[in-house]
């Protein structure tokens, strides 16, 4: 490598710094919410929620750096014409880890099991997006009121009338449906 793809590497947008910087706050806080699934040994644990949301941040910053390829492209060339549509790709996060989330949700003649997983899932691509794209006061607002809702208010409804079901022992040797 010489030294003006160094310099390109090092001067990109956004820098290594604040890519690495974007994905450690999506480690720290998706990995919160998938080590709570994983402390309740459901389907998805925290390698699940981490994979989930570093695809998706990096996906973010893909798109932000093509965002400012196609604005300095449109400087260079000023006749020509540059379409800018930064929501497409997050359209697409949202109903392809909606489809991921899918495949950890089960039916039995009990119940339905693992919508939260599958929620918590997709809520870790939004995080990751929004980490990705730079936006650090919402993801950090997001997580924690994401993880308060996994934990304060559950532990909250037991103490009501309003009962949370436990998902049965999926992964152990007890036959669920006959």
């Amino acid at each position: 490598m010489n030294m003006l793809q160094l310099s390109s590497l090092l001067n990109s947008n956004p820098s290594i710094l604040e890519m690495l910087a974007r994905l450690g706050l999506t480690a720290l806080f998706v990995g919160i919410i998938g080590m709570e699934r994983q402390m309740r040994h459901k389907i998805a644990g925290v390698t699940t929620h981490l994979m989930v949301a570093f695809g998706a941040a990096g996906i973010a910053m893909l798109q932000e750096s093509l965002y400012h390829e196609a604005i300095a492209l449109a400087v260079e060339y000023p006749n020509i014409v540059v379409n800018l549509e930064r929501q497409r790709v997050i359209a697409q996060i949202v109903v392809g880890v909606g489809f991921l989330g899918a495949g950890t949700i089960l039916k039995t003649s009990s119940g339905i099991y693992g919508l939260t997983t599958a929620a918590t899932l997709w809520l870790g691509a939004m995080i990751g997006l929004v980490f990705g794209m730079g936006n650090y006061t919402l993801g950090v607002v997001l997580s924690l009121v994401s993880f308060l809702f996994l934990t304060l208010i559950r532990r909250l409804l037991e103490f009501s009338q309003i009962k949370h079901v436990k998902s049965p022992e999926i992964l152990g040797a007890e036959i669920i449906e006959k």
